[in-house]
């Protein structure tokens, strides 16, 4: 019997419905909650993410801002504007757009940014209070596996799960949330010993090292849930046929829109092996925005939500 594929457009289609009636009811407090998207350089992926971040706050009717600035921006500069968002009440999320110019210290901006109002969950004060399971922000990517399991009925609780990836961004911070679900978490890396043999254990699999389709069917359970967060981009006949079994379906794609993508997981062995799993594209990608969103409500009622209850 084939995989049950866990819908992330239909995921997050219902988060979205439901932002929409919490920031209707902050709007009714006099709160809208406000986002700020920084793009420094003109790196044409970052122009489209933040194009859509951008695009999605006015659908949902938060208050955005898009700053663009030159690809010679400094890090001086970068820090002064980053401190100027930093005292904004209508800003209650700061997104800085990565990759930074190689002349700018990302690390140095990122730390700059007020905890607060750290919607990508990246500064150090987040990591902190994620790791102790305290209120705050938490990485997008993340978040949004989580919404994935919960929504799509897959127990946590006890379960065996295996994260394959050590990155700040997904790998370790998605365990760190499996652990509070109460699952039992593995995390694997480069230098795992037998790598499929572990990978194996988990009754729910996280994919998240960005390489093409490497985990095939000898790393997952039987009935396992697999949660494929990789996105890679295939441009030549020669990659689709080294990674598909049946690449006949592919190709003609390929051949079609000039590239196509696929997970860190083989699709054909996820469909045959595991009990569920997300595709690559319509899987963990819509949640990542979607949970932007959320992130940014949740800001502003984590920071003005003393005047909410006041206006109550």
């Amino acid at each position: 019997m084939a995989a049950r594929i866990l819908d992330g457009n239909k995921i997050r289609d219902e988060i979205m419905h439901e932002l929409g009636d919490q920031i209707r009811e902050l709007k009714a407090a006099g709160i809208r909650p406000g986002l700020a998207a920084v793009l420094v350089g003109e790196n044409p992926a970052s122009q489209i993410y933040v194009r859509n971040k951008v695009k999605t706050c006015e659908s949902l009717g938060l208050y955005s801002e898009k700053i663009e600035w030159p690809g010679d921006t400094t890090t001086e500069r970068l820090l002064g504007l980053v401190r100027d968002l930093n005292s904004r009440d209508e800003i209650d999320g700061i997104l800085v757009q990565l990759p930074l110019p190689p002349q700018v210290d990302s690390k140095v901006v990122l730390e700059a940014i007020d905890p607060a109002k750290d919607v990508d969950g990246f500064h150090p004060v987040s990591v902190g209070n994620l790791v102790q399971g305290r209120p705050g922000l938490v990485p997008c990517t993340p978040a949004g596996i989580i919404e994935i399991l919960r929504r799509s009925g897959i127990e946590m609780k006890g379960a065996r799960a295996v994260v394959i990836g050590r990155s700040d961004i997904v790998g370790k911070p998605v365990a760190m949330l499996l652990l509070h679900n109460h699952a039992t978490v593995t995390i694997c890396h480069s230098r795992t010993r037998d790598l499929p043999a572990v990978a194996r254990e988990g009754e729910i699999l996280v994919a998240a090292m960005g390489r093409a389709a490497f985990v095939t069917g000898e790393f997952i359970k039987p009935g396992a849930t697999v949660i494929d967060v990789g996105i890679n981009r295939l441009t030549t006949e020669e990659e689709v046929r080294r990674i598909y079994h049946h690449p006949e379906g592919v190709l003609a794609k390929l051949r079609e829109k000039g590239s196509v993508l696929v997970g860190d997981v083989q699709p054909e062995d996820a469909r045959e092996k595991a009990g569920a799993f997300t595709p690559v594209p319509g899987g963990v990608g819509p949640l990542t925005i979607a949970m932007l969103m959320s992130n940014t409500v949740k800001a502003a009622r984590l920071r003005r939500g003393s005047r909410v209850a006041a206006k109550a």
